[in-house]
């Protein structure tokens, strides 16, 4: 089975935007941890090295763990007048709280 994951334009965009002139932040990493209101919750951070279960997406990088639960998901970013976050569109996802960061599946 392909595990796949999409990035928007605008995701890439701002990955490419935080990631360059750091060299602390080569990489945007995406996790999924237990806990969270509904099960799971998803983890956005940045890195400057590649573990050895993790699979390279261009400059996103995310462990197989990981990317069991999320494959198929699309990646976007938004700008919103609350604020702005990346946003994970995850069809294996069977409920999610409000803040969009906690799922169950």
């Amino acid at each position: 089975m392909i595990k796949k994951i999409e990035f928007t334009d605008r995701a890439k965009e701002e990955i490419e935007k935080i990631i360059s002139g750091d060299q602390f932040k080569k990489f945007f990493r995406i996790s999924v941890k237990g806990g969270g209101c509904s099960g799971f919750k998803y983890s956005f951070s940045f890195d400057d090295k590649i573990n050895n279960q993790d699979i390279v997406f261009d400059k996103a990088v995310i462990d197989s763990t990981s990317l069991d639960i999320i494959s198929g998901s699309t990646i976007d970013f938004k700008k919103e007048m609350i604020g702005e976050s990346f946003v994970i569109n995850n069809p294996k996802a069977s409920s999610s709280c409000g803040c969009g960061l906690s799922f169950s599946v």
